[in-house]
């Protein structure tokens, strides 16, 4: 009996061992073959994706610039976005929608401010990195009317800083690619396009009125040197408001971006060449432009010299797409032309909508500061020997570093002057005249001037030397001498500095 139990119970056992494996291979199979059916299904939906050249499908020749040629049909998602654009553009959209869409400018504006912007015309000449950003923020920001100058195409390293571009887009004008992504975003915004490069011939058509409005402001984000001169030329001797976007080739510094004039702006090569073509043509300052005051340096990006076997190939300007244009191609870090791109828009803006602001001069200024140094210690040495009876004041030290005198000019008085607002020959001079010995006797050996950073203002050289005279060594006080707006302007600048040097 035990014997016979003993059998039947291996034989269960070997009958689910069986069962199980049996089970295991049915799951394995279903797992396997379900899997074999998933791959099939991405291949065919893979293969699917491939444009098929055959059948009534053309094939196209990349053009001059290594892309493909555009095609002629837009996808749904344009094909809608252009009929909506086309109604806005017809009046037929909500202007409630528009003034939700742009209401943080319109409190940050005004509703004054921001109907000026939405009003305005604006040419922006260049459509590429600095070009397309500038663009973009324009319309974003509300502005309505927009002509776009630009011959160029989009290619794939393009796209490394463009604004809106993307892979749709390579091989089709820079100017379209701008208007269609725009519209997608700022469907009531007007472009006119223009699919050419500027040139002097040009330039009455391409910067003429739109429906008799002459142009608000003109950008130039070109990044040719003749066009560039050419366009500065024409709108400086026809009195049109302009800004320059000079160099961001070779550039990675952002914090020395700065907003001046054409003739205050250093270190960089297009600048420079663009400063002497129009000096040599009668104009040497007037243009505001945005610059970087980054000085090249080992391991930094620089332009390299055309290769010999590009000259083997024929004169140097037989080689660029187009007579006269740039042969070699700046390395360019693709975050700076947005950069420079947003400061231009930012003073268009500024500037249409009577916004307030004051620019801080570029701080490369080290040797104005040095200079400034110098004239304080004489200054301190004759307040000294003027307060302290008996004393030379030789070997007098200041407790004051160049870096302090870049601080005091540049953050507390913008870099001008307070009595002219005037930013060249300046100095720093007490503003009060002091109570008793300037000098502090109490370490053996050494002398010490009292003054501290919140005693000094920021004066011409020749303001300086008045108010010396004046108030210092005369009798007057700042009130007798100054006009109560300017005395109440300093003071705030005082006081502002006294409430900072706890972090100092």
């Amino acid at each position: 009996m035990s014997s016979w139990l003993g059998r039947v119970s291996t034989s269960s056992q070997a009958q689910f061992a069986a069962t199980a494996l049996v089970s295991g291979a049915v799951v394995a199979g279903a797992i396997f073959g379900y899997q074999a059916v998933r791959r099939q299904e991405r291949v065919k939906d893979l293969k699917s994706g491939i444009p098929d050249t055959g059948g009534d499908k053309v094939e196209v020749k990349l053009t001059d610039f290594g892309a493909a040629k555009p095609s002629s049909g837009l996808s749904k998602e344009d094909e809608r976005s252009a009929a909506l654009a086309a109604r806005a553009q017809r009046g037929d959209y909500d202007d409630e929608l528009i003034l939700e869409q742009l209401a943080r400018n319109r409190v940050f504006l005004t509703d004054a401010g921001l109907q000026k912007l939405r009003s305005a015309f604006i040419i922006v000449v260049g459509a590429g990195g600095v070009g397309s950003h500038c663009t973009a923020a324009l319309a974003r920001s509300g502005v309505s009317y927009i002509r776009l100058i630009d011959f160029d195409q989009v290619t794939l390293s393009s796209l490394n800083r463009h604004a809106v571009a993307t892979l749709a887009d390579v091989g089709t004008p820079k100017v379209s690619c701008l208007k269609k992504r725009l519209q997608q975003i700022t469907p009531w915004v007007h472009f006119d396009l223009k699919n050419e490069l500027f040139s002097p011939i040009a330039a009455d058509t391409l910067l003429a009125p739109w429906d008799g409005r002459k142009p608000d402001f003109i950008v130039d984000a070109i990044d040719n040197i003749d066009s560039k001169v050419a366009l500065l030329e024409y709108c400086h001797k026809n009195n049109l408001p302009v800004i320059s976007s000079m160099g961001a080739g070779c550039k990675s510094d952002p914090t020395r971006i700065f907003i001046g004039d054409i003739s205050a702006s250093t270190e960089d090569p297009l600048s420079r060449s663009t400063r002497r073509r129009l000096r040599a043509l009668g104009i040497s300052s007037g243009i505001p432009v945005v610059y970087s005051t980054e000085k090249p340096g080992p391991g930094k990006a620089q332009l390299l010299p055309l290769p010999e076997e590009e000259f083997a190939k024929g004169s140097v300007g037989d080689l660029g797409v187009l007579p006269d244009f740039r042969v070699r191609i700046l390395p360019v870090l693709g975050t700076m032309p947005a950069v420079f791109g947003y400061a231009v828009a930012n003073h268009v803006i500024l500037q249409i909508t009577g916004y307030p602001n004051e620019y801080v001069p570029a701080k490369g200024r080290e040797k104005m500061y040095d200079g400034i140094l110098a004239q304080l210690q004489g200054s301190e040495e004759k307040l000294a020997r003027a307060t302290t009876e008996g004393e030379d004041a030789q070997g007098l030290k200041l407790g004051v570093s160049v870096s302090d005198v870049g601080y005091v000019v540049e953050e507390v008085f913008r870099g001008k002057s307070v009595v002219s607002r005037v930013s060249t020959r300046l100095a720093l001079v007490r503003w009060r005249k002091p109570e008793g010995s300037t000098i502090e006797l109490g370490v053996e050996g050494q002398k010490s001037s009292k003054v501290r950073l919140s005693d000094l203002v920021c004066m011409t050289k020749e303001e300086a030397v008045v108010h010396e005279r004046e108030v210092l060594k005369g009798s007057k006080t700042p009130e007798e001498l100054y006009d109560r707006e300017m005395v109440e302007y300093t003071e705030a600048r005082i006081e502002e500095e006294i409430g900072y040097e706890k972090y100092r």
